[in-house]
């Protein structure tokens, strides 16, 4: 595109390529509508206002006219598809840029495979602006498929779309000034930062700040949110298939504090993408919980444009991209059709384009298990504390995890449990059912085995490959022979979800891009992903999303009690766990 002709479509000198008439244009500088016509010059917005001629002409007859959305914190992996998939998925509701730091598929396949995704986007309609990994693996608390250093770093921020450094997730070790944390945030220099604070205030905060970070998607309550928009940090108000985090926050966006806030999904599931929505359906649900149309449009277009420093796009106005979007209603936000750099790829939900890019062999054969074999999952009972009025013949105290509806983070409480020759069972009948991690990227044979109440399974046991944040297996199950078979299933399926019960495989969702993704249409997926659901909530699996709940369980910078291949980790303190010392001293 020439400068020079821009400007004189912009004058009015020379006819534009398309001009929308009669639109009513959603003024996300200003917060206000604006009834006027639109002038699009090879792809990019001209000028508004009346008088333009153009080579096509589209009378919007007061329909809506906002900019493409921005998605400002989500990991595309945790669709379950394939990149070209993914972008005619989410482009049909409105997504015209997507952030994403590509940490899942890193902490598999390193540099490597984040090259891999850019590359796979390039030439979708659909711009993935890349926050670089900046923890793979999270922490050394476990065992992941690669590693990224400051160099590493560097390199990738030189990736077409590279734009800052991703989630900071080791908090603990940003805070206690830890070399290996803090060069990474040097590596990035004056680029964006992304957070990721958990329950972080006080002092503990002020020290993250400190280093860099200035945006936050992990908090989950009123007073830590507000006192976040208080010491400088953007709010990303997250509204996940897992984390539900808008209603508790939303009071938040206030006249004084709106331009700091941001809407986001963080994950969200094929699935939900398909019949609700990407981002735009969390503005659906602000604008049901209250909040001004004109301003949770803003917060999912040109506040998340201004923090990353994106001048292009968040915006309708002379020189940004011609990303558009027409709708008849703000507040059911159905949008109608999608323009990209002001091309039509997206009419009534369907997108008009196709995505023949597939993934190469080297992302597709990233399993390396050993060491599975009848006593994988065995938890010895010997040297912890007895308990009191046996529940069983036996019975000792142990630390159980402890799932949290609708949170990423966890409880934990001492529970007497059952033990039988020596070792600790399920208790389905309790909801006390055994939880396990094999490490699946170095054959290194690491199994770490715990407890964890809150899935409601009855029988069976279910795994997944999709497991934050280095995408080892993880189990769940009332049974240890249920809970191999699943294991092993996972892993000759190259990745996947597997329900398993009687010793045989009930319903599988084979993700073999990585463990993580999979190449098939999203009809397939979700096909699948829904048997593998269904047969979940046969076994008595009483969460709304199980498998999503269980991908979170392994991922040791999330509070408080997560288990890794390596063992029991209290995320708080970023340490191992000894179930004997924590048993004898319970919690209150």
């Amino acid at each position: 595109m020439g400068r020079k002709e821009l400007i004189a479509a912009a004058r009015g000198d020379t006819p534009g390529d398309l001009l929308f008439r009669n639109a009513r244009v959603v003024n996300t500088f200003t917060s206000e509508v604006e009834e006027t016509d639109v002038l699009v010059y090879e792809g990019r917005v001209a000028g508004l206002g009346s008088g333009y001629q153009a080579q096509q002409v589209i009378d919007l007859r007061g329909a809506y006219l906002l900019p493409g959305l921005i998605n400002g914190h989500t990991h595309i992996e945790s669709s379950m598809l394939w990149v070209g998939e993914y972008a005619r998925t989410v482009v049909p509701h409105g997504t015209a840029v997507a952030v994403s730091d590509l940490h899942e598929i890193a902490n598999v396949a390193g540099l490597a495979g984040m090259q891999q995704v850019v590359e796979a986007a390039a030439g979708l309609p659909l711009e993935l602006r890349l926050m670089v990994a900046s923890c793979v693996p999270a922490t050394d608390l476990e065992t992941s498929g690669a590693t990224l250093g400051p160099q590493d770093i560097a390199q990738a921020l030189a990736l077409p779309g590279a734009i800052g450094l991703g989630e900071m997730m080791n908090f603990p070790g940003v805070i206690a000034g830890h070399s290996a944390c803090l060069d990474k945030i040097d590596a990035v220099g004056t680029r964006p930062i992304d957070g990721h604070a958990p329950g972080l205030g006080g002092q503990a905060l002020n020290a993250y700040l400190a280093a860099g970070p200035r945006s936050d998607h992990e908090t989950t309550r009123l007073e830590e949110g507000r006192e976040k928009l208080r010491r400088g940090m953007y709010l990303m108000i997250r509204e996940g298939t897992t984390e539900k985090n808008l209603e508790e926050l939303l009071p938040l966006v206030t006249d004084r504090t709106a331009s700091r806030c941001l809407l986001v999904v963080d994950d969200r599931s094929c699935r939900d993408l398909q019949q609700d929505g990407d981002v735009d359906a969390v503005v659906r649900k602000a604008i049901a919980l209250g909040l001004d149309p004109l301003r949770a449009i803003q917060l999912a277009t040109i506040n998340p444009a201004t923090y990353f420093g994106l001048r292009e796009v968040g915006a309708i106005g002379p020189g940004y991209r011609a990303h558009l979007l027409v709708c008849d209603d703000l507040e059911r936000l159905r949008i109608r059709q999608v323009y990209h750099n002001g091309q039509l790829v997206a009419e009534d939900g369907r997108p008009l384009f196709e995505a023949p890019e597939t993934p190469t062999m080297t992302l597709t054969h990233t399993f390396h298990v050993r060491g599975r074999g009848p006593r994988s999952f065995a938890l010895p009972a010997a040297g912890l504390p007895a308990a009191g009025p046996p529940v069983g013949p036996e019975s000792v105290l142990y630390p159980v995890i402890e799932v949290v509806p609708g949170q990423i983070v966890t409880r934990y409480s001492v529970e007497e449990v059952r033990v039988e020759d020596g070792h600790i069972a399920a208790d389905p009948q309790r909801d006390i059912l055994k939880l396990a991690v094999v490490e699946r990227h170095r054959g290194t044979g690491n199994i770490g085995v715990g407890l964890v109440r809150g899935f409601g399974l009855r029988r069976g046991a279910l795994a997944s490959s999709y497991a934050h944040d280095s995408h080892n297996i993880v189990v769940v199950g009332t049974n240890d022979e249920d809970m191999l078979r699943a294991a092993v299933q996972v892993a000759s399926l190259q990745g996947g979800l597997v329900v398993a019960a009687d010793g045989r495989v009930v319903a599988s969702l084979p993700l073999p891009v990585a463990g993580l993704m999979s190449p098939r249409p999203i009809d397939e997926v979700v096909r699948d992903f829904d048997a593998v659901e269904t047969a979940a909530r046969s076994l008595g699996a009483t969460l709304p999303s199980p498998f999503a709940v269980l991908s979170f369980l392994a991922l040791p910078v999330i509070p408080t009690l997560k288990l890794t291949d390596r063992g029991l980790v209290d995320a708080e303190k970023g340490q191992f766990v000894d179930p004997a010392s924590v048993a004898a001293g319970a919690p209150d």
